[in-house]
């Protein structure tokens, strides 16, 4: 569900029918308390996420220090020791993450120091804020107001899309959505307007919308079904979770399996939507086919690249370094992984019975079984 803030407009101009997606502005951060200190740069961007700041002295210089939703500490300094030579703009920065309590923390999250892993971009604030934007996230910690107004949009505009209209931008630059050009039937028009408002309801958006663009007598839609988008977005997560490369493996084997992967329906599906486009017979038709064909051609060596890369991550079999992994974890198969994964990591239910034969088949009962084997389905380039 999306916050309330964000109004999704439909309304008709002319023979048109647009859609448009405004979210109310996040109020400016107040830094007062940091601008003696010259920090609020810092504690802006992490009270925006809702991070509780305090700028404090540490042993030469003030640090900003951030409490962080799991009990631990972030903590946001300038060269101490020795103390920076540039106090009005550090020539390099560390971030660390601290927790004394059970179970302790200490971990370096950046550290631009001339002996530090990102000695490359000294005193640079942006990229310190994007480490330390990228760790948040990690952890799970709210995106800020902007981040998450962005987000509540493209998920309206994703609805929108699949609903059946298509983006477009004013003169001015403005993005907004339309129905299709060639659809001007009004029963038709409503029939998709009402499709869009029912998802939209369904998400939590606000809506505005002309009476008149609604067809009463068609049944409301209330369920919500996670979309394929959404399932693939957990294997990044799962990824970006991954404390050891079988896990990794794991979710990259979803979208290279050869057959039926991700990425080999992908190419199915272009392949025959370019089958089916060019049945129209239009010169544009064809050339909309080839360039459909041509993409699946090349997504199809990718696909191939990167089974390769897949099986090197595989061999390479080892922990993900700087992350624990607790050891129960070992004991069953990753709660990240497809369902497919896990049926194949947990144990047989016949367990110690070998069913393999010993020896090769005979050549007699090699051909008993080709004849009574069933013709593969498997899908095939």
């Amino acid at each position: 569900m999306h916050a309330d803030n964000t109004l999704v407009t439909l309304e008709q101009e002319g023979s048109r029918v647009l859609a448009w997606i405004s979210a109310s502005p996040s109020p400016p951060a107040d830094d007062t308390a940091e601008r003696d200190h010259r920090y609020g740069y810092l504690t802006a961007p992490l009270r925006q996420r809702g991070l509780e700041c305090t700028v404090e002295y540490g042993l030469s210089d003030y640090i900003v220090h951030a409490e962080l939703p799991d009990g631990s500490a972030l903590i946001i300094s300038p060269p101490q020791e020795p103390p920076s030579e540039h106090p009005e703009s550090p020539e390099s920065w560390m971030v660390t993450r601290h927790r004394s309590t059970e179970p302790a923390v200490y971990e370096l999250i950046y550290d631009s120091a001339l002996d530090g892993p990102h000695a490359r971009h000294g005193g640079s604030v942006p990229t310190l804020l994007a480490a330390v934007d990228m760790r948040l996230d990690q952890l799970g910690v709210s995106p800020r107001r902007e981040q998450k107004r962005a987000a509540e949009e493209r998920a309206a505009g994703s609805v929108l899309h699949r609903a059946g209209f298509v983006p477009a931008v004013t003169f001015g630059g403005e993005p907004y959505y339309r129905l299709p050009s060639a659809m001007t039937d009004p029963a038709e028009q409503r029939l998709l307007v009402t499709r869009a408002f029912d998802l939209l309801q369904v998400e939590g958006f606000r809506l505005a919308c002309d009476p008149a663009l609604l067809e009463p007598g068609l049944p409301l839609r209330r369920a919500h079904a996670t979309n394929l988008g959404d399932r693939l977005g957990r294997l990044a997560q799962s990824i970006q979770a991954a404390t050891h490369t079988s896990e990794a493996v794991a979710a990259l084997s979803e979208l290279t399996a050869p057959g039926d992967g991700v990425l080999q329906r992908v190419v199915e599906i272009l392949d025959t939507t370019a089958d089916w486009w060019e049945g129209f017979g239009d010169t544009a038709d064809h050339r909309y086919a080839d360039r459909l064909r041509l993409i699946a051609e090349d997504l199809d060596s990718y696909a191939v690249e990167l089974r390769a890369m897949r099986g090197d991550l595989a061999d390479r079999h080892t922990a993900y370094p700087r992350r624990a992994r607790v050891q129960t974890e070992r004991t069953g198969p990753s709660s990240s992984a497809s369902p497919r994964v896990n049926a194949a990591l947990a144990p047989s239910p016949s367990a110690g019975q070998r069913t393999v034969p010993v020896r090769p088949p005979t050549e007699s009962s090699a051909q008993t079984v080709l004849s009574s084997a069933r013709p593969s389905s498997a899908p095939g380039r």
